[in-house]
């Protein structure tokens, strides 16, 4: 039964075993190679690729970079790189080249004074004499408290030409608190700006809105049921964690959000985002480095993880720095994924290990493909893919576990934010695709805790950018096990 409503899913949607690609690695990606793990402001936690519900006719996709931040990590905070380049790349023609269009992200950081000569980043309250007012605007008298202050500039690339969408805008800073910034919500709308191509775009600090017991599948799954299955009264809800615990609530991450008018993007799409920096060059005289293709790529990611539950420790880095399009030379490890024998060993199952060509189509290929082989051709490439026809799902309607529990806007068409990747993980991995396999999953459900408004009542931010208010630095909690209305600690 549960093989039929994944082949119904794959194709209704017209994305064939893509499902599994959003499932077998749509959980996040945080320090996820030796190498970007020391590199936090390229390292990609996670991407998104939807269908705004709040505007039908527009395509959101974003970045997260800065891993598990802890919101009081003062005075300086948490910013974007300005030697890093922030690409979201699409294929728009399904030969599995994410080339077609780039759109790039780049910041500059300037330090105002007088925070030159202050031990601070960021100051302001009302009424001191002689310190900055609160920090209410962007720009302006009431931006004064922004020592640290980033704009960037928005760029979308096709071949050699490069169009500027938008520039000088202002990043939205980290969530300090509220005698300094007494109305974030408030202050990060101002950081919502049109694109010149009729889409909208955001950079700045949200709240971490994955949500895995990241210690516990770490721990060599060491989950916290024995074995880590869910009830079936438990795998329809969507507003309790079983027993997991979200060991990302109170984190915030850094997010770049871009809206896309559809018409611009197509019927389908296959996107992966990645970060850059700049290629070195030694040069006798003069010159130096810049341009649209001067920069060496550090990290990617589509489906976000791959990179930890199916790459090897040992060419992690080297999967990190290579274009998707070449992703049969790692052919292998979706071949037989050292992930399942993990899991077999682990619990005691017998998941297959070999010849797993159902993740080959799932992870690496468009529907129709010859999952058997990899060729010019018939393309191998890791890439997120969607189906930009498919009509979006309201928030109060949006199903954890996507087109699992028939709703077909979410996983395996992109990925949501609030989508439950964690679990479908787990079950594609143990073969979800060959057969039935039992409601595997890390017993969290929820992203508990969100702060903020523009919340619907299962948690879900509404509107733009999609992702809820950060914690602030002096007032966040982590909610941990044992508190109230959460689960014990096992």
């Amino acid at each position: 039964m549960q093989r039929k409503i994944f082949s119904s899913a794959l194709a209704g949607l017209s994305l064939g075993l893509a499902f599994a690609s959003a499932n077998v690695s749509q959980a996040a990606s945080h320090r996820e190679a030796p190498l970007i793990a020391q590199d936090p402001a390229a390292d990609i936690t996670d991407v998104y690729a939807f269908r705004s519900w709040e505007d039908p006719s527009k395509i959101v996709l974003i970045m997260n970079v800065i891993p598990a931040q802890e919101p009081s990590s003062g005075p300086n905070y948490f910013f974007f790189d300005d030697q890093v380049a922030y690409d979201f790349n699409l294929d728009l023609d399904q030969d599995g080249i994410a080339e077609d269009i780039i759109y790039r992200v780049r910041f500059k950081t300037e330090i105002r004074p007088p925070f030159n000569d202050l031990p601070v980043s960021y100051a302001g309250v009302d009424p001191v004499p002689g310190l900055p007012p609160a920090i209410t605007d962007l720009d302006g008298p009431g931006a004064a408290g922004l020592g640290l202050r980033q704009t960037y500039t928005v760029t979308k690339i096709e071949g050699q030409k490069a169009t500027v969408l938008a520039k000088g805008l202002f990043a939205v800073p980290s969530n300090i608190g509220l005698r300094t910034m007494p109305d974030y919500e408030e202050l990060a709308d101002e950081g919502i700006y049109p694109l010149s191509n009729g889409g909208r775009v955001f950079a700045g600090q949200r709240d971490e809105t994955f949500y895995i017991d990241l210690g516990a599948t770490f721990d060599t799954l060491n989950f916290r049921a024995a074995p880590p299955i869910l009830s079936p009264a438990q795998d329809a809800s969507d507003f309790v964690n079983p027993f997991g615990n979200d060991m990302f609530s109170g984190f915030n991450v850094n997010t770049i959000a871009i809206e896309i008018p559809a018409s611009e993007l197509g019927p389908m799409i296959g996107m992966y985002a990645s970060t850059s920096r700049p290629r070195l060059e030694i040069h006798k005289a003069g010159g130096g480095v810049g341009g649209i293709g001067n920069f060496v790529q550090v990290a990617r990611m589509g489906n976000p993880l791959v990179n930890e539950l199916i790459i090897g420790t040992g060419r992690k880095d080297r999967w990190n720095a290579t274009d998707p399009k070449t992703e049969k030379q790692f052919l292998d490890f979706y071949l037989r994924p050292r992930l399942v024998a993990v899991l077999n060993l682990a619990f005691g199952t017998a998941f297959p290990t070999v010849n797993r060509t159902d993740l080959v189509a799932a992870l690496l290929q468009y529907a129709g493909q010859d999952p058997t082989s990899c060729t010019g051709a018939n393309r191998c490439s890791e890439l997120l893919r969607l189906n930009t026809t498919v009509d979006p799902a309201d928030p109060v309607d949006q199903k954890r576990l996507g087109g699992l529990a028939g709703d077909s806007a979410g996983f395996p068409n992109g990925r949501r934010p609030n989508d439950d990747v964690t679990d479908i993980v787990l079950r594609v991995a143990a073969g979800a695709l060959l057969g039935p396999v039992p409601n595997l999953g890390d017993g969290v459900n929820f992203n508990i805790g969100a702060p903020g408004n523009n919340l619907s009542a299962n948690g879900i931010y509404t509107i733009f950018p999609f992702l809820p208010t950060p914690f602030d630095g002096r007032d966040r909690r982590h909610i941990d096990c044992g508190e109230a209305g959460t689960n014990p600690c096992n």
